[in-house]
């Protein structure tokens, strides 16, 4: 039976390997940090989307394993990347992790073995950085092995579109190696779409999340227009949300997260710097985006001021934590921004997310507390940041004294709270 093996047990690595095993191969995962290796060989999920009992049943059935040995991608016959492509504090693409993954497979690559980058880079990355690392074995592209890129298009959460069913870009480096990793991804996906090249199908994923990128800053600017005339902006979205044509509606919120949509664009912005081309749209979208947050800031202290009180000693509840509803994952989540700028202005906080049990990263060490009675009567200030659908916003409107309301969770709900909508 043919070994298909996973590089980066993530969000996006272990869903894949589940779907590589489920689709007939044997699933070999790889990652450097042994809690992750460990749990996957117990047929323990720690993604929210990979269910442990399908993943236990998976491993008990011989059909996947993990490993922090990189010895075994001797043995297999295809090898996907899926590490994390972070941006330097430089906003600088960040491909360490992706260069170590290559120099792992270069000591051990074997002729016929397929190889495909599923991480999210600038264009012409696979072309520039993997095609010579790999070569310099002497091997031939699209003959000895093969090489391509397949975006991942992971919506953590999304119960409708997950691994399988979403359809799958890729484009290899020869039209061999295109063949190649389709024929390997038909197996897997339940359609597969070939493009051109490796350059065209790294670009399709930065202008699929530069699309969001753009339009959910224009919205955002969009919130702030409508402060400064006093126009209620989620009004003016759901009516303009009701022409049937020419209008796709996008939602203000306090900044974005996650791992794609605020970092991807970047990587395109920062490749076209080097070709002398400043993307405009896209700089301009990530700044209005990145300063949310402090706008969000602005709003608890002026309804604060309203009642009196100023943010320093203030106590505020923030209400969700992750950087979008109904997941555990708290990358790049605006929440973190907000709680640190409240600190840095004296404000005493506590959050609540039935996600996210504790924060442990950029200077907060933090434990959730219950969404309790108490606690909301004694927040001088609620702050709604993720609106999961766990939470019962009628008890928040009913105890909490003071709400600021990012995500318009509060809509049509009567309570004794005052509430501030973005």
């Amino acid at each position: 039976m043919e070994k298909g093996a996973v590089i980066g047990l993530g969000y996006v690595g272990l869903p894949l390997l589940v779907e590589i095993a489920n689709s007939g191969f044997i699933g070999i995962g790889i990652d450097v940090v042994e809690e992750k290796v460990k749990m996957v060989n117990r047929g323990e999920s720690y993604i929210s989307d990979v269910k442990s009992s399908e993943l236990k049943k998976l491993v008990e059935a011989g059909k996947i394993r993990a490993t922090t040995n990189f010895d075994i991608l001797k043995e297999v016959d295809a090898i996907s990347i899926c590490v994390p492509t972070p941006l330097r504090k430089t906003r600088d693409p960040d491909i360490s992790y992706i260069i170590a993954s290559v120099d792992e497979i270069s000591k051990r690559l074997r002729k016929g073995q397929l190889i495909i980058l599923e991480s999210t880079t600038y264009p012409g990355n696979t072309d520039e950085i993997l095609l010579p690392e790999f070569s310099k074995r002497g091997f031939k592209v699209g003959k000895d092995f093969f090489l391509a890129f397949s975006p991942e298009r992971v919506d953590p959460g999304n119960k409708i579109y997950y691994t399988k069913n979403t359809p799958k870009i890729v484009g290899g480096v020869t039209p061999a190696c295109t063949k190649k990793a389709v024929d390997y991804y038909k197996k897997i996906f339940d359609k597969v779409i070939p493009v051109s090249s490796t350059k065209c199908a790294e670009m399709v994923k930065l202008l699929e999340n530069t699309f969001r990128s753009v339009n959910i800053g224009m919205v955002n600017e969009m919130a702030l227009m409508c402060d400064k005339l006093g126009v209620n902006v989620w009004e003016v979205i759901e009516a303009a949300a009701t022409k049937p044509f020419g209008f796709m509606p996008f939602y203000p919120g306090p900044g974005l997260g996650g791992h794609c949509i605020p970092i991807d664009p970047l990587y395109l912005s920062w490749k076209l710097k080097a070709l002398n081309y400043n993307a405009k749209f896209i700089e301009m979208a990530s700044e209005i985006n990145a300063n949310m947050p402090a706008y969000v800031v602005q709003k608890i202290a002026n309804a604060l001021n309203e009642k009196g009180k100023p943010l320093k000693d203030s106590s505020i509840l923030i209400i969700g934590v992750a950087y979008k509803r109904n997941v555990s994952d708290i990358r790049e989540s605006p929440a973190l921004d907000v709680i640190l700028l409240l600190k840095e202005r004296g404000s005493i906080i506590a959050y609540n997310d039935p996600y996210i049990p504790e924060i442990n990263e950029r200077d907060l060490k933090l434990k959730s507390v219950p969404l309790a009675m108490e606690n909301l009567k004694n927040a001088d200030c609620a702050v709604i940041i993720t609106d999961h659908s766990s939470y019962n916003m009628k008890q928040i409107c009913k105890y909490a004294p003071l709400i600021v309301d990012t995500r318009n969770a509060t809509k049509n709900i009567k309570g004794s709270a005052k509430i501030v909508l973005l």
